[in-house]
């Protein structure tokens, strides 16, 4: 590594590690004052509150990241040239490439590591933080649903009940219908209850509808239980639907995804959202770009002008994609798109940017 790289990282890591710090603590004052008022009224102790503090923190980092390298970037580039330091570099033939290559590698870095940061640290931490809240607050959560209609098997064989209880996983006033694979009508079964027994639904109290041999007319069976191998849909799938795909990795959000699709639940937010943990993963990058541009055009009052560059395009950022997030989540462009159009908005931006600076 060149001694100029050396001097560059040794200026950036310590100012992003401040910055890093800082905007944690905004964040985490933001949360606390937020959830004040329910903490007095619960009576929550002060160690509740401090341990559910230190359970965000890892949200707080990720979230605050972005924000940090961008103005720890733009703070040490400005600085650089507000002293004029960089004259004889770019004089020697360097360019803005060659000078900020460290800081890029830094924004490449960060980006591979924060995903795995955010799936194996953030998600979990942030689960146990909604989790304890809820508990200390006195806050409780029902799976249990009502007129529930489930599609599965490639929509042959669909489930319609009255009442799904969560605590029991059992069904009332269930009926299930069976399709051939053109949709045509094989066979209805009628059950006061089922439970979840053995991996497949047990039912009691049951009335069998199907064709006799001959396709004539429908014949009528009854039957104190019942049980059939296709009837093996999970009780998830009956539940009520208030998981947070933010509470889960990324194997379990790619499941609860294949599972909204399979039982005919809507799930382009699910997927939408699924997908833009990938792109938020890569902000490190877009910013890294941003901010390697953005440098060079402060030769006053740079620590005010950075920290105001870095929130203002943080706030542009995060506005822009929770508007296409959106969009998507209502139907008006496929859920890949806004999940990344942010991303590559800026990306391009940045881009553009970074090749028209001024060296």
């Amino acid at each position: 590594m060149k001694v100029l790289h050396k001097m560059i990282l040794k200026d950036f890591i310590p100012t992003m590690l401040v910055a890093l710090v800082f905007f944690i603590l905004i964040l985490q004052l933001v949360d606390l004052f937020g959830n004040l008022w329910r903490y007095l009224n619960a009576d929550v102790p002060l160690r509740d509150i401090a341990y559910v503090s230190l359970l965000y923190t890892p949200k707080c980092v990720s979230f605050s990241l972005p924000i940090a390298i961008l103005f720890s970037i733009s703070y040490t580039l400005g600085n650089y040239y507000a002293n004029n330091e960089l004259i004889a570099v770019f004089g020697s033939g360097y360019s803005l490439y060659q000078l900020t290559r460290p800081l890029l590698i830094s924004g490449i870095l960060l980006s591979l590591a924060g995903y795995f940061f955010e799936d194996r640290i953030v998600i979990p931490t942030f689960k146990d933080k909604n989790r304890i809240s809820k508990e200390i607050m006195g806050q409780t959560v029902s799976y249990s649903n009502s007129n529930v209609a489930v599609l599965s098997h490639k929509n042959t064989v669909i489930y319609i009940a009255d009442f799904y209880n969560d605590r029991r996983e059992s069904l009332t006033g269930l009926s299930v219908l069976f399709l051939d694979s053109n949709g045509g009508f094989e066979k209805r079964i009628d059950s006061n209850s089922a439970l979840w027994e053995d991996n497949q639904w047990s039912l009691k109290n049951v009335r069998v509808y199907k064709y006799d041999e001959n396709h004539d007319y429908v014949e009528e069976e009854f039957f104190t239980s019942w049980t059939e191998p296709l009837l093996n849909e999970p009780p998830g799938s009956f539940k009520r639907i208030s998981r947070d795909i933010d509470e889960m990795n990324s194997r379990e959000a790619k499941e609860w995804v294949d599972s909204l699709k399979r039982t005919g639940f809507p799930y382009r937010g699910a997927l939408t959202e699924y997908y833009q943990r990938f792109s938020f993963a890569l902000t490190p990058l877009v910013v890294a770009f941003l901010s390697c541009s953005l440098g060079g055009r402060f030769k006053k009052n740079i620590l005010l002008m950075s920290l105001l560059s870095s929130l203002v395009v943080s706030v542009i950022y995060f506005v822009a994609q929770m508007i296409m997030v959106l969009l998507a989540k209502l139907g008006y462009i496929p859920p890949l798109y806004g999940a990344w159009a942010a991303f590559l908005i800026f990306l391009v931006f940045g881009l553009y940017l970074f090749k028209t600076a001024k060296t």
